[in-house]
């Protein structure tokens, strides 16, 4: 009869433990979690890509097949629309991630601006009832979500800069034709 040697190393696979689990982001689903960085990135870069690429392919439509803004407006209409789909879902998504019901993201339609406090609100911290956390943030979303305050800051600036210009351009124009 073969002795059982009590310090061999054990049968079982064991996990090291030390791995997080996480989950992956699902753009076009409801379900799950999604950071704040890339809720920034995605909730302004998908709207944005999604409408561009069907101005684009309605704009080649007309040049290939002569209409006159027949096709262009219910193609962007069905891309505004899409794009608004896709912010919902990643509005419900970033509520899960801090652990309140989907259902919020109707309060964030309906109020202005109150969607800037889902860049704010921090996602729990490991699990919660909606799943494990999300992957970590790759370059591009911390790029993405980096540029978004600096074209929102560069368009209002714009936006008071252009018309004092013309404004200053006028009254010089004028002053000029006075003398």
């Amino acid at each position: 009869m073969a002795a059982v040697n009590p310090y061999r190393r054990p049968g079982a696979a064991v996990a090291d433990g030390d791995e997080p689990e996480v989950q992956p982001v699902r753009v076009f689903g409801a379900s799950g979690r999604i950071g704040r960085v890339r809720y920034i990135a995605y909730s302004a870069g998908l709207p944005f890509l999604i409408v561009a690429v069907v101005a684009v392919v309605a704009a080649l439509l007309e040049r290939v097949l002569g209409a006159k803004g027949g096709l262009l407006i219910p193609l962007l209409v069905a891309a505004y629309g899409t794009a608004l789909v896709v912010c919902v879902l990643l509005t419900i998504q970033r509520c899960h991630d801090f652990d309140v019901t989907g259902w919020l993201t109707i309060v964030f339609l309906l109020v202005p601006l109150a969607v800037l406090l889902l860049w704010v609100i921090p996602g729990t911290k490991g699990s919660n009832r909606y799943g494990p956390p999300p992957e970590p943030n790759s370059a591009l979303a911390v790029v993405g979500a980096l540029v978004l305050p600096i074209v929102f800051v560069g368009g209002i600036l714009a936006a008071i800069a252009i018309p004092a210009y013309q404004d200053y351009a006028k009254r010089a124009q004028a002053a000029a034709e006075r003398r």
